[in-house]
């Protein structure tokens, strides 16, 4: 617990069996209140490691995608009352040890949202980013804070810090199941007002790590593309895509698995 407010770690894990317990082992437990992993489907050990470490588990009978199961941990991190949510990779990239300033700063007020980034220091590439993966995530930032009005370092991060009132005021729902369910989210926060801060954090590359393909890579970076100009358009109201439509059916709503 953190000032008061209950603190909830949610994992959307896949293939996590190598990397998972050493990233548990540096959540800080006297900060955090629970932890939630949601197991997309792997069809390694995952779901019994976690079981044996004690995490509260969810398992997806069949897989969801990536944007999937980050909808399933936040319902059931909202469900079992968290006040503040991080989601962290569980494949040992970021550093947990960032967790209790990236929850003060959410707990603190000023902040609704808080980016673990990569890029701010020298974390990427020492870390072992990949050059083309480099220079994509700082195009793609380049092109988002243009259309989106911010100066974010990047918004590729997978180690994020929500408030509560923002995971329930979001329309999650009306969001991708894949990987850009990541851009949309930061999209509809700017969208709806929310305060974004930023942490400098070091990153880590090795086999065992996730990281998806190439062809994965553009498709993302695609949908990247489609959603920076979504949420331009709309704020000409030229278009009215329904990720920044705010009707109480499109925010989350109980898991029905």
């Amino acid at each position: 617990m953190l000032l008061g407010l209950r603190v909830a770690v949610v994992l959307p894990a896949y293939n996590a069996m190598k990397t998972l317990e050493r990233t548990v082992a540096e959540i800080p437990r006297d900060l955090v209140d629970d932890i939630i992993l949601t197991d997309d489907a792997s069809p390694d050990e995952t779901v019994a490691l976690a079981r044996r470490l004690g995490l509260h588990t969810l398992v997806h009978s069949a897989n969801r995608g990536y944007g999937g199961n980050q909808k399933t941990c936040y319902r059931a991190a909202l469900a079992r009352g968290a006040d503040i949510v991080v989601m962290l990779h569980p494949d040992y990239q970021y550093s947990p040890k960032l967790l209790a300033a990236m929850a003060s700063m959410v707990a603190s007020g000023h902040y609704d949202a808080v980016f673990a980034s990569r890029i701010l220091g020298r974390g990427a590439l020492a870390g072992g980013m990949p050059l083309y993966k480099y220079i994509a995530n700082r195009l793609l930032t380049a092109f988002e804070n243009i259309m989106l009005g911010r100066k974010l370092s990047e918004y590729h991060t997978g180690y994020r810090a929500w408030s509560r009132q923002l995971l329930e005021r979001l329309p999650l729902e009306a969001c991708s199941d894949d990987f850009v369910f990541d851009n949309q989210m930061i999209a509809q926060a700017v969208h709806f007002g929310f305060e974004l801060g930023e942490i400098s954090c070091p990153t880590r590359y090795f086999a065992e790590a996730s990281s998806i393909n190439f062809r994965r890579s553009v498709t993302y970076g695609l949908g990247v593309l489609r959603t920076s100009v979504s949420y331009r358009l709309s704020q000409w109201g030229w278009i009215k895509p329904a990720i920044f439509e705010d009707r109480p059916e499109l925010r989350l709503a109980p898991d029905p698995a």
